[in-house]
């Protein structure tokens, strides 16, 4: 007979963070030991190279309520969290990172305001230690102009430590892109929202996997899953070179009838540059549209389980 669905599921995407699991599966029930409530710890090993696996494996034989998910391969942060997001089965759902950032003492506080009709509770932080002022400076920056160019409002200075409810989770479940923005989906979603603010920590242990490639890579996908501002660039570029071209034409046909004129190189020159730079930016922004399209119409899942103790996965 199926076990009775927990009251509250927590999801925690891994990558290669085998020095801090141990600590952090600790932290998470001590936090949870005053509530009492029956739960369960999903841990989704996203494609690690090091011991992770064989940790979350050794936890979950001594702890029935530690379930894990091993991918295939690395498919990335957000997908890691869809995955767990699409088999917790908790009345509410902790989304958390796995290295200790995000603090295990604050389930507590999420919780309790979801209790008071929240359907998403957001880990909103004052301070980020451990971290450098570049990357501090663009992600103020980024989700400042993020919250700018969209119709929707994603929370300032929040990242993916959050509570939802279960029926927030049901429509994710119905958002199949290949391009995940959790941040931007559950904004988009709706219900009633609230905030709990905290401290951001060190990390416990091990080096940062957000390195600034992969930063930008998610900064593309938030503008590009919830704004068209970069084909309106793209647009606008076009009506102001279109009318930079025409005051040339008048200067051009002006010289030739009442001035001097010569070849004409580097006007000729400076213009073609231009025209061009702007018209692989506009195919540039098209691509990368279309390219999100080709890849969802394609139809593939959006990540492969090796291996699992969850029921409805069970691979043996």
């Amino acid at each position: 007979m199926a076990s009775p669905n927990p009251d509250l599921s927590i999801v925690i995407p891994i990558f290669n963070e085998e020095m801090n699991l141990v600590p952090l599966n600790e932290r998470i029930q001590n936090a949870l030991l005053p509530l009492g409530l029956a739960h369960e710890i999903i841990y989704v090993n996203d494609g690690s190279k090091d011991a992770s696996l064989g940790i979350i494996r050794g936890l979950s034989e001594s702890n029935p309520s530690i379930k894990y998910i091993d991918f295939s391969r690395n498919f990335g942060h957000q997908i890691a969290i869809t995955a767990g997001l699409e088999h917790a089965r908790g009345s509410r759902i902790i989304i958390m990172d796995g290295d200790g950032q995000d603090p295990p003492e604050l389930i507590p506080q999420l919780y309790a305001k979801s209790l008071e009709g929240f359907e998403v509770v957001y880990a909103k932080r004052k301070k980020r230690k451990g971290e450098s002022w570049l990357k501090k400076i663009t992600a103020k920056l980024f989700y400042r102009f993020l919250a700018n160019i969209t119709n929707i409002e994603i929370p300032l200075d929040t990242g993916d430590f959050r509570l939802i409810h279960q029926k927030v989770q049901r429509v994710l479940k119905n958002m199949p892109e290949q391009h995940k923005y959790l941040r931007g989906q559950i904004a988009w979603i709706g219900f009633n929202a609230t905030s709990v603010e905290y401290d951001r920590e060190e990390r416990m242990g091990g080096n940062t996997k957000f390195t600034y490639s992969k930063m930008m890579r998610f900064a593309t996908d938030g503008i590009s899953s919830f704004s068209n501002w970069p084909l309106k660039v793209a647009t606008m570029l076009g009506f102001a070179v279109s009318a930079i071209a025409f005051l040339l034409i008048v200067y051009s046909l002006y010289q030739k009838f009442f001035g001097y004129t010569e070849v004409g190189w580097t006007s000729l020159h400076i213009s073609v540059l231009f025209l061009g730079g702007v018209q692989l930016l506009g195919i540039g922004i098209l691509g990368e549209y279309l390219g999100r399209v080709s890849e969802n119409v394609k139809n593939r899942p959006t990540y492969i389980v090796k291996d699992s103790n969850l029921d409805q996965l069970n691979t043996n």
